[in-house]
């Protein structure tokens, strides 16, 4: 367990804190929905689709009694589905709002789960806790050399990390960030892809870089999942079942290309300590 899990947050993990206080007052009627587990129940029929290949993933692994950590875990989605498949998990996440909002759901669903409230740079977890640890969405939030010191530390040896995560290769990201396309282009494109609503984009995050890709991959010497996601979708396209399909199909054969002009990478491997 590390000894300054009580200090101080950053002011990058404090303006977190107060933007999902607001995300979940807007998200609090969840706990008065049914919850879907659906991609639990044949999940490889979406081959387009991230989220639902990690769980074909997820699903093939004996995860009953396994140790299961879910990193930054929101409002718990991903805790309740795993823990559905029989896994004892635990769940941490830096907003107390978002915490309170997957207690209620993982109670009112009746699955035992240890959720957590602390920052990924310092978990509280003793040395080699965990069989499995899931990142989805949350590690181009953090600080990734210190959040990943911490996985490895709180893994077992041969644990397995499924990283599921938004990206974005630094010759793209520069395109990106050019004036014609952060001045001009975007701002006309942000409501084709978002919606009239507000997108979920908080200050001081980014897209994971190579760089970044490399850091998490120095204890996965070897993958046994890696998938590249999300070509034009999310980026100029928005997010439709034929045009993410499409763009699957494209990006699948311009696969040589694939880690320069993907947005999202999906990939597991076994830690090595």
């Amino acid at each position: 367990m590390q000894d300054d899990a009580a200090m101080p947050l950053t002011e990058r993990q404090r303006n977190e804190v107060e933007y999902h206080r607001q995300h979940a007052r807007e998200h609090e009627d969840m706990v008065q929905k049914p919850f879907s587990f659906d991609v639990l129940d044949r999940p490889e029929r979406r081959w387009w689709n991230a989220y639902w290949q990690m769980y074909a993933y997820l699903t093939r692994i004996d995860l009953a009694g396994k140790q299961v950590l879910v990193v930054g875990c929101g409002f718990g989605e991903d805790a309740l589905r795993i823990a559905r498949l029989g896994a004892r998990v635990h769940a941490f996440d830096l907003s107390p709002d978002s915490l309170a909002i997957a207690r209620r759901l993982a109670a009112r669903e009746g699955l035992d789960i240890d959720f957590a409230e602390m920052p990924a740079e310092r978990l509280a977890y003793a040395d080699d806790s965990f069989d499995c640890v899931v990142a989805r969405d949350i590690l181009h939030h953090v600080d990734i050399p210190a959040a990943m010191r911490e996985i490895r530390r709180v893994a077992k040896p041969g644990a397995l990390f499924v990283v599921n995560e938004i990206y974005s290769h630094s010759v793209t990201d520069v395109i990106r960030r050019s004036r014609l396309v952060e001045g001009f282009l975007y701002p006309r494109m942000q409501r084709l892809i978002y919606g009239p609503g507000k997108p979920y984009i908080t200050a001081d995050e980014r897209k994971m870089s190579e760089r970044d890709i490399a850091l998490v991959r120095a204890i996965l010497p070897t993958l046994e999942l890696s998938r590249h996601f999300n070509f034009l979708v999310t980026r100029v396209l928005p997010e439709s079942k034929p045009l993410v399909m499409a763009d699957r199909v494209l990006l699948a054969m311009l696969k040589p290309l694939a880690n320069l002009i993907a947005g999202r990478r999906l990939f597991a491997g076994q830690i090595v300590k």
